[in-house]
């Protein structure tokens, strides 16, 4: 069964699978991202935390439960990669602008 997530989520993962402008384009403009302690405002800053990401690690995302709550959507997911504690489950919590992300939160 295929997870029927909103499209700008389903757009993000889409575009997390080629590069850090595809993702970037995903966001307002400013937009802001949260992950692995540190904070991305804005699209060039977002598209630099992608790249990175990219070049330091190989890795998978499987969408496998999506919720809402509010004005949020809570996806849980598990990355699959050449990074420490691999495999793990994160959850992704997305607010909107209409239909753009205006922020992400990535955390365990």
């Amino acid at each position: 069964m295929t997870l029927k997530l909103p499209e700008p989520v389903a757009g993000y993962f889409k575009a997390d699978e080629s590069n850090g402008e595809a993702v970037a384009r995903c966001f307002t403009g400013d937009a802001v991202v949260k992950d692995e302690g540190h904070t991305y405002r804005g699209r060039q800053a977002i598209q630099k935390w992608k790249e990175d990401a990219s070049t330091k690690y190989v890795y998978t995302c499987e969408p496998l439960k999506s919720e809402q709550r509010e004005d949020q959507c809570v996806v849980t997911c598990r990355l699959t990669g050449n990074f420490p504690g691999s495999p793990v489950a994160l959850k992704y919590v997305f607010e909107f602008e209409g239909e753009q992300i205006a922020s992400l939160e990535i955390a365990p």
